[in-house]
């Protein structure tokens, strides 16, 4: 790759990352958003963080060590997502989850 190709390629990246981020936060400044965005919006991290955790407690390799390795990751996810909704904490919710994946494997 040359220089120049590497330069239109950072410039380009450059401007689309801040027109995505940046554009929204000028055109939506003091405005009211409706009640649905706002809590569609509020989705957004969750979901993003269980597409991430849901990749590394499901793959499709998991049973082939057999069932309870497998098992020992699905059932710490059991228990930190009872204890997230209990506790709404997320010191809490990794505390559980190291603990329980911990004892779950030296079982």
């Amino acid at each position: 790759m040359a220089w120049s190709e590497f330069w239109v390629i950072l410039v380009s990246c450059g401007i689309t990352i801040l027109a995505c981020r940046v554009l929204p936060l000028f055109l939506l400044k003091g405005r009211e958003l409706p009640d649905a965005a706002k809590r569609a919006l509020n989705l957004i991290p969750p979901a993003a963080f269980a597409a991430l955790v849901a990749n590394d407690i499901l793959n499709p390799g998991m049973f082939s060590q057999g069932l309870w390795p497998a098992g020992a990751v699905i059932v710490a996810a059991v228990v930190v997502i009872v204890v997230a909704i209990k506790s709404r904490s997320l010191l809490w919710s990794a505390i559980s989850g190291v603990a329980s994946y911990a004892i779950l494997l030296a079982l």
